[in-house]
């Protein structure tokens, strides 16, 4: 019998630049990574959620962006990791740079006094998510959507920080606790990447329900997406 990694699906080959730890088609002949899709509701039902209350409140159109934008990350996370297809990984991975554009935004206008749209760092953004998208289309490198994605992040942090240090002390409970569950989860993205085959291993000997647990992509789209709301709230 082939090993779980090697088993076929009903989606074929895989013919995305990635193809993560968890073993394809082992739990479900109609998805190829099962734990890290239904991992993704974390990134769909709470920003639903938010983006109706929102509506309901009558918040600017920015903080609607902002959770349906996070909608989008899970819906085409879903879709790469159910079929491991190139084109459902672009649905994944550029709705990534097009949301934390959305919160950059969000997070350099929470100052305004009125409902006023900033052209030039609306510019910027589009501008900066275009020409990301033209480029990794055309490289086709992950390594250069991480370190597009990662400068975003950082950006996001260090305004984040700088908010909830200087300016609304009160929301550091808030500020601190979405970036200690987002940095858990970039931790735990780096275990699964770095020690993806002593995990394999590990969950040979393990229950498959208990080897679920090792399932570490799937442990940071469940504490990205959480931290990702818990900022949005922010």
């Amino acid at each position: 019998m082939a090993p779980a990694a090697d088993r076929q699906g009903y989606w074929g080959p895989p013919t995305s630049t990635l193809d993560w730890c968890e073993e394809n088609y082992a739990v479900s002949y109609y998805i190829a990574e099962f734990w890290n899709t239904v991992s993704n509701l974390i990134f769909i039902l709470p920003p639903i959620y938010g983006a109706i209350q929102t509506y309901k409140d009558g918040l600017e159109k920015r903080y609607l962006a902002a959770y349906l934008c996070l909608t989008a990350v899970g819906l085409g996370s879903w879709c790469f990791h159910m079929t491991l297809k190139y084109e459902m990984q672009l649905l994944d991975e550029l709705p990534m740079i097009y949301s934390c554009c959305v919160f950059v935004y969000c997070l350099y206008e929470c100052f305004k006094y009125k409902n006023t749209v900033n052209y030039a760092l609306l510019f910027l953004l589009i501008t900066y998510s275009v020409v990301v998208s033209i480029v990794y289309l055309d490289l086709k490198e992950p390594v250069f959507h991480q370190i597009m994605y990662g400068t975003l992040v950082s950006i996001i942090v260090l305004r984040s920080v700088y908010i909830v240090l200087w300016v609304y002390p009160w929301l550091r409970g808030l500020g601190y606790t979405s970036l200690t569950v987002f940095l858990m989860g970039f931790f735990l993205w780096n275990v699964d990447n770095i020690f993806c085959d002593k995990l394999r291993a590990l969950r040979d000997k393990l229950p498959p329900v208990v080897g679920a647990v090792t399932q570490f992509h799937a442990w940071w789209h469940i504490l990205t997406g959480l931290g990702s709301y818990l900022h949005i709230l922010l």
